[in-house]
């Protein structure tokens, strides 16, 4: 089995050492992902649009992986305010919704003061996924 290293060109990948998500045979370890739109290393202030964006990065990771949505397994959400968890439910529920993975959220302080949220997943690929 092959490791497979992907990369979202963000800066903080290079600067802290790790990978957005990584390939090891059938499964895709998506690291914690914010906000950021990676593009333009800028991010919303309101926590729905912080998750819009979340889940538009690690659908990019995990197409680059071979992998979609619907073979997510497990969901780790971490909030600052976990008052604020309920506003991002549309967004999730739309990517989420259907494949109900094994989840988790988590309250505590990320690494910028900017971040709303920051959202991990790992998926495992269907048989016969490339």
């Amino acid at each position: 089995m092959q490791r497979k290293l992907i990369s979202s060109g963000s800066s903080f990948e290079e600067q802290i050492g790790y990978s957005r998500a990584v390939v090891d045979g059938e499964w895709v370890f998506v690291s914690g992902t914010t906000g950021f739109d990676y593009e333009t290393m800028e991010i919303a202030d309101d926590v729905f649009q912080q998750t819009v964006q979340c889940l538009q990065n690690i659908e990019d990771a995990l197409t680059k992986a071979g992998a979609s949505f619907d073979e997510v397994v497990r969901v780790n959400y971490v909030l600052p305010d976990a008052t604020e968890f309920e506003q991002c439910w549309p967004a999730l529920r739309e990517k989420f919704g259907n494949v109900k993975p094994a989840a988790m959220m988590i309250s505590a302080g990320l690494a910028d003061p900017r971040m709303k949220i920051e959202i991990e997943v790992t998926a495992r690929k269907k048989t016969g996924a490339a």
